[in-house]
């Protein structure tokens, strides 16, 4: 980790952070002062502006004409724990929850259908449900935890 790096995490921090979210949320990338203001619910302008002030100064954000862009994206605390699916921030997680439990979801059909319950299928069942349970756990811890 170079001294740009460690600069980084260090100030990437409480307010800062939660500006820089918000800045990674925005579509395109780019929001202005009084956005970020009513976003944060910050008592003033003022107080948006020194927060993406300090981003410009990390070399994370620069600023055109009154309005903040995106110029890089890091993966500082956890923010690591997020991947980007179009325009939105997601808990990394969400994808398997998504995944066991369409699968999950499709065995209890198949199961139904078939009508063959046994120890092998109670095992299958017992094993996905606690899978399913554990991801989606997990997925609304991190998304509880977000900025």
């Amino acid at each position: 980790m170079g001294a740009d790096e460690e600069k980084i995490v260090s100030e990437l921090k409480g307010n800062t952070l939660r500006v820089y979210w918000v800045l990674l949320s925005a579509e395109d990338g780019v929001v202005g002062v009084r956005e970020v203001q009513r976003k944060l619910g910050f008592s003033s302008p003022t107080l948006a502006a020194y927060h993406l002030n300090k981003l410009v100064e990390l070399g994370l954000v620069r600023k055109v004409r009154g309005d903040y862009h995106l110029v890089r994206e890091v993966r500082v605390g956890v923010l690591r724990e997020f991947i980007r699916i179009g325009a939105y921030l997601l808990p990394r997680h969400v994808l398997y929850a998504t995944m066991f439990t369409t699968l999950l979801a499709y065995y209890l059909y198949r199961l139904l259908q078939l009508g063959e319950i046994n120890l092998h299928s109670l095992f299958a069942l017992t094993f996905g449900l606690l899978a399913t349970g554990i991801l989606w756990y997990e997925t609304l811890r991190l998304w509880r935890r977000r900025p």
